[in-house]
């Protein structure tokens, strides 16, 4: 691989894949949301929460990495009809896919991955972490303040999916 080729791939976007998982209860549409572990996140909680997402190589399917990504995160099998919800770019230019699937799953029997990370910060010290501390289900408006902004657009397009039967 030449130099030219090499900043070509330096410059593209990561690509991430998640699931949207979501249920009907007492009438009211919920969707289910994961809070990232480790300690940078620790003390963050309105726009701290995100879909059970992660990283895939070119050339994996996304919706396969999605599913791989939310099982891991979660512990919980997902299941269903996956209904596509596009593609949004997170502020830091990840471009992040989504899929809107139903079902239901217990907060409490959530169990993550564990990664390594560097902390503090530069330290040169590692700390294993939870991929993802806790889990839980909420109300459109209470997951519009609760999600990254860059994940919003997602329960728009579940909503619009949800109301207009995909």
């Amino acid at each position: 691989m030449d130099d030219t080729t090499g900043s070509v791939f330096q410059n593209m976007p990561k690509l991430s894949a998640g699931l949207l998982m979501y249920r009907h209860k007492n009438g009211a549409l919920e969707v289910f949301l994961v809070h990232p572990g480790g300690p940078f996140w620790a003390r963050k909680d309105t726009g701290a929460w995100s879909i059970p997402k992660g990283e895939y190589a070119e050339g994996e399917p996304p919706l396969e990495a999605a599913k791989r990504e939310f099982h891991e995160e979660t512990g919980f099998e997902p299941a269903g009809n996956f209904v596509e919800l596009g593609t949004a770019m997170q502020g830091s230019g990840k471009l992040v896919s989504a899929w809107a699937v139903e079902g239901d799953c217990d907060p409490t029997k959530l169990a993550s991955n564990t990664c390594s990370i560097e902390w503090p910060p530069r330290s040169g010290r590692t700390m294993d972490i939870p991929e993802v501390d806790r889990g839980d289900w909420f109300g459109i408006e209470a997951a519009r303040e609760k999600i990254l902004k860059g994940q919003v657009t997602f329960l728009d397009l579940l909503i619009q999916r949800v109301s207009h039967g995909n």
